[in-house]
C-alpha cells in the first residue's frame, strides 16, 4: 500500500510540474535554460522503485556517508549527479542565511502567505494554485494525456505573457516549486522556502551548484531513521545510479517507464553535455557539500577504484558525542544564522574545489582486510549471494579476510589463555597437592577448559578459513572459465551473425543471377523485336517504292497517250503473277497428306476492269 501511495504521489508531482513547465511562455523557458534547469526539467517521469530505495537506505552508513556492500563502499558522486540529472555541480555553494520566519520574503517575492509565523514552509496547493493549477486531481475516466493538457492550458492562462514584475513573480513561484519539491524535496504538502532569498536576483540563480545541493540533501535524507520508509530527497538520482552501477539487480529494465529517458545522459558524448564539462574540475575529489544548514562530506576516496586507483585503507573514528560528528545536519528551527560564517572552513573547502583523491596503495588487500574487520559483522551477516561475478569474488575475499582476522584474534586469546594456564600450573607446583588448594585446582580446570574451548573454536575457524580459500580459488577458476565461455559465446554469436549475413548475401546473389537471366531474355526478345521492326520497315520502304513506281508509270502513260487501262491491266497482271508465285511456294512447303492442294485460279471476271476503254 505504501509503495502504491508513494508512486502515485511521485507521478502526480512530476505531472503537475511538467504541465506547468509546458505552459510557460517561450521567454520564460529560455530563462530557465540559461539558469541551467533546462536538461533537468526535460527529464521524463520515473516511477519510484520503493523496494530498491528502501534496500539501499538500509545499506547506508552515516558515519562515512557511503553504502556498505560485501565488496566494499559505494557512494554517488558529483559526476553521477551531473550525468543523471543534468544539474550544475560547479559554481557557488547553495548557502546563505536562514531565518526563523520567511513570511516577509514569501509575501514580497511570491505574493503568498506563509504557513505559521515561525516556519520556512509554504503549502504546495497554494503555490500550485498561484501558477494556475488549482486542483491536481485526475478525474475518473480521464486519461493522462487529457489530464496533462487541461493542467497545461490552465497554467498557460494564468501566466504573464510579457516580461515584467508579474513574469518574475511567476518564475520565482515555479522555481520555488521545482527546488522545494524535486531538487530539495520535502515530505507531504509543504514546500521549503530556505532558497527563496537566492531567487530574489533571478540573474544570479544560474550561478549556484544546485546539483551539489541535491546530493547533500539526499545524503542527509538517507541518514534518517531506518523506520522511516523512503527518502525525502530526489529519489530518481539514487534509483538510476543503482540501475547503472548495479546492473545485475536486473531492475532497470525497459518496462519501467522513464529509465530509457534517463540513461542517455550517462551514455552521451561529453561534448553534447556542457554541464559535464563545467563540472569536471569537481570530479574525483573529496569535498564538502552545502545546502544551508546541511553540510555533509563527499568521501570520494572511499571509491578510489572508480578512478583506476588501488583502494587504500580509510579509517573513520567514531566520536562519543553526536554533535561533534562532522557532517551532521543542523535540524529544527534555527535562529537567524549565517552559514557562510558558521561553516567557513567547509565553505573554503568547496571554493578550493576540495582535495584530489590519490592513492599509494599497490593492491586492495589491506583495504579488504580492514573493511572486513570494521564492517564484517553488519555487512556479511545474512549475505546470501552477491550480485555479479566481481561481487562474488569480492564478497568471498571480504569474508575470508574477516575470518582471518577472527582467527588471528582468537589465536591471540588462545595464547593468552595458555600462558595463564602455564602460570597457574607453575604456581600450583609439582610438590603441592591439588587437595591442599582446591581454589587453585578449580582455576586450573577452568583455564584448561577455556583453552580447550578456544582451541576448538580456533580449529573451526581454521577449517572455515581453508574452506573459504578453497571456495575462493574455485570461484575464481569458475569465473575465469565462465569468462572464457562468455567470450566463446560471443564468438559463436558473431559466427551465427556472419553465417546469417552470408546466407542473406547468397540469397541476394541468387536473386541478382535470376535478374541477370531475366535481363538477358529481355535483351534477346528486344533484339527479335528490333529485327522484326527492321523487316517491317524494309517492307514499308518496298511498298513506298512500288507506289512511287506506279505514280511515275501513270504519269508516263498520261504523257505518252497510253490509256490508263493498259497500266491497270499491267498492274493487275503483275499482282496476279505475284500471287500465283506465292501460292506455288506455299504448296511446296505444305506437308504430305495436307488438305491444302493446288488451287484453281478463278476465271477472270467477264466484266472488264473499269477504265480500260473497252466498255460502251
Amino acid at each position: 500500500m505504501f509503495a502504491l501511495q508513494s508512486e502515485l504521489r511521485s507521478r502526480l508531482r512530476w505531472a503537475v510540474i511538467r504541465a506547468i513547465y509546458d505552459g510557460l511562455p517561450n521567454f520564460q523557458v529560455c530563462r530557465l535554460e540559461g539558469m541551467g534547469f533546462g536538461p533537468f526539467l526535460r527529464l521524463e517521469e520515473l516511477a519510484p522503485d520503493v523496494a530498491l530505495i528502501q534496500a539501499l537506505k538500509e545499506r547506508w552508513y552515516p558515519e562515512c556517508h557511503a553504502f556498505l556492500f560485501p565488496w566494499g563502499h559505494m557512494v554517488p558522486t558529483l559526476e553521477d549527479v551531473v550525468r543523471i540529472t543534468g544539474l550544475r555541480v560547479d559554481g557557488q555553494a547553495v548557502t546563505g542565511t536562514t531565518y526563523t520566519s520567511y513570511q516577509e520574503p514569501v509575501e514580497r517575492l511570491l505574493g503568498l502567505a506563509v504557513r505559521g509565523e515561525r516556519s520556512s514552509l509554504v503549502r504546495q496547493t497554494v503555490l500550485q494554485a498561484s501558477l494556475g493549477v488549482a486542483s491536481a486531481r485526475c478525474q475518473t475516466g480521464e486519461g493522462l494525456v487529457e489530464y496533462m493538457d487541461w493542467m497545461t492550458e490552465d497554467a498557460r492562462a494564468a501566466m504573464a505573457e510579457e516580461e515584467g514584475d508579474a513574469a518574475d513573480r511567476d518564475l520565482r513561484r515555479f522555481l520555488t516549486l521545482v527546488i522545494g519539491k524535486l531538487i530539495l524535496g520535502t515530505r507531504g504538502d509543504p514546500v521549503g522556502c530556505r532558497c527563496l532569498p537566492l531567487l530574489e536576483d533571478l540573474s544570479s540563480v544560474g550561478n549556484y551548484a544546485w546539483g551539489a545541493a541535491l546530493l547533500a540533501h539526499l545524503f542527509d535524507s538517507l541518514g534518517t531513521s531506518s523506520r522511516e520508509t523512503g527518502v525525502a530527497g530526489f529519489f530518481p538520482l539514487l534509483q538510476v545510479w543503482a540501475y547503472y552501477h548495479l546492473p545485475s539487480l536486473g531492475r532497470g529494465v525497459a518496462r519501467r517507464r522513464g529509465v530509457v529517458q534517463w540513461t542517455p545522459y550517462i551514455g552521451e558524448d561529453d561534448a553534447t553535455q556542457p554541464w559535464v564539462e563545467r563540472g569536471r574540475p569537481y570530479f574525483g575529489r573529496d569535498i564538502w557539500l552545502h545546502y544551508f544548514n546541511t553540510v555533509v562530506p563527499l568521501h570520494h576516496r572511499l571509491v578510489a577504484r572508480t578512478l583506476g586507483l588501488h583502494q587504500a585503507v580509510v579509517e573513520f573514528s567514531t566520536r562519543q558525542r553526536a554533535w561533534e560528528w562532522p557532517g551532521r545536519s543542523f535540524r529544527g528551527i534555527q535562529q537567524v544564522t549565517d552559514w557562510t560564517v558558521r561553516v567557513r572552513e567547509q565553505l573554503d573547502d568547496w571554493e578550493r574545489r576540495g582535495k584530489e583523491v590519490v592513492s599509494e596503495a599497490t593492491s586492495d588487500e589491506d583495504y579488504f582486510r580492514a573493511y572486513a574487520r570494521r564492517y564484517g559483522a553488519q555487512v556479511y551477516k545474512g549475505t546470501r549471494r552477491p550480485l555479479d561475478p566481481e561481487g562474488r569474488i569480492s564478497s568471498l575475499e571480504g569474508v575470508l579476510h574477516s575470518t582471518i582476522q577472527q582467527r588471528d584474534d582468537l589465536q591471540a586469546v588462545v595464547n593468552q589463555l595458555r600462558a595463564k594456564l602455564d602460570r597457574a600450573q607453575q604456581m600450583v607446583g609439582g610438590a603441592s597437592s591439588s587437595r591442599e588448594d582446591p581454589g587453585r585446582s578449580m582455576l586450573e580446570g577452568q583455564l584448561a577448559s577455556a583453552v580447550t574451548w578456544a582451541e576448538d573454536a580456533l580449529a573451526q575457524l581454521q577449517e572455515r578459513e581453508w574452506e573459504l580459500r578453497d571456495a575462493l580459488a574455485r570461484t575464481t577458476t569458475l569465473e575465469a572459465e565462465m569468462a572464457e565461455w562468455r567470450e566463446a559465446a560471443k564468438e559463436a554469436t558473431r559466427w551465427r551473425q556472419e553465417a546469417a549475413e552470408a546466407a542473406q548475401w547468397r540469397q541476394e546473389a541468387e536473386e541478382a543471377a535470376r535478374l541477370c537471366t531475366e535481363a538477358g531474355d529481355l535483351r534477346t526478345q528486344l533484339g527479335e523485336e528490333r529485327h522484326r521492326c527492321d523487316m517491317l520497315r524494309s517492307e514499308m520502304k518496298g511498298l513506298e517504292r512500288a507506289l512511287a513506281l506506279v505514280g511515275r508509270s501513270r504519269s508516263a502513260a498520261s504523257r505518252s497517250g497510253i490509256p490508263s487501262g493498259s497500266a491497270g491491266h499491267y498492274l493487275t497482271g503483275s499482282f496476279g503473277r505475284r500471287r500465283n508465285e506465292e501460292e506455288a511456294r506455299r504448296q511446296e512447303r505444305a506437308p504430305e497428306g495436307s488438305e491444302t492442294g493446288p488451287r484453281v485460279m478463278a476465271p477472270p471476271s467477264p466484266c472488264p476492269p473499269e477504265g480500260t476503254g473497252e466498255s460502251g
